[in-house]
């Protein structure tokens, strides 16, 4: 399963960069997540922890950190695999942002229906909050 959302923020990528880079005031702009941490900086291989409003701890491991352009980071679930996608793109007012969530492995039906059928419906109100403290943030 597969789920996306995009949005077009008129604020630079390095803006928008910052406030990922930022993990543990993700639950600011984000209503999925109730705590968050970084065990040293934001770059690729890093570990952290990750606690989803109605769910369990998760470590997160960002398997790519790429400034101001992009992160990936990932999840394990009981025989599932949760990996987060944003992706910044530049634009002649702003950054289109993509955040994508995609659920792989034996039991990515079952969590795809438990956890992303809720995140399809949290992952709209997530970005315009990004959007909100971004264009603050520049602004």
């Amino acid at each position: 399963m597969q789920l996306f959302e995009e949005i077009e923020i008129q604020a630079s990528p390095a803006t928008i960069f910052a406030l990922y880079a930022n993990v543990a005031d993700w639950p600011k702009w984000d209503p999925e997540v109730k705590a968050a941490s970084i065990e040293g900086p934001f770059v690729s291989g890093a570990k952290g922890v990750v606690h989803p409003n109605g769910g369990p701890k998760s470590t997160i491991h960002f398997t790519s950190v790429v400034p101001d352009r992009s992160y990936h980071a990932e999840c394990k679930l009981p025989l599932c695999k949760m990996r987060f996608e944003q992706l910044l793109t530049p634009t002649t007012t702003g950054t289109k942002v993509r955040h994508t969530v995609v659920f792989e492995g034996l039991l990515a039906p079952l969590f795809g229906r438990l956890i992303g059928n809720g995140m399809k419906k949290t992952l709209p109100e997530a970005m315009r909050s990004l959007k909100k403290h971004a264009e603050n943030s520049a602004g």
